[in-house]
């Protein structure tokens, strides 16, 4: 599963594989960002708009997991997620 954060010009891609936490998968701004974002829409990949946390989520490297800090702050996004596409989650919470 992935998601895409929008800040005005900057775009954060990750992945959560449901066993470790989201990897930064893509990231950029200006052309690149709407890149991105233009992949997500086709490929159906639910968006949401958050500047705090795209900016904080682009000074993360690619292919990095998110830090603990930010888990709660990505778990609303991909509950979001679930919720916007009808789908849940394998397993308990």
């Amino acid at each position: 599963m992935s998601e895409t954060f929008n800040e005005a010009d900057t775009a954060v891609a990750l992945h959560y594989d449901r066993k470790n936490a989201p990897k930064i998968t893509a990231k950029g701004k200006g052309q690149i960002a709407d890149q991105i974002i233009e992949k997500a829409k086709q490929h159906g990949i639910p968006m949401q708009a958050d500047p705090v946390l795209a900016k904080t989520l682009s000074k993360i490297p690619l292919g990095q997991e998110i830090p603990p800090a930010l888990y709660t702050a990505v778990a609303e996004v991909i509950a979001f997620a679930y919720l916007l596409t009808d789908k849940h989650p394998d397993g308990d919470f």
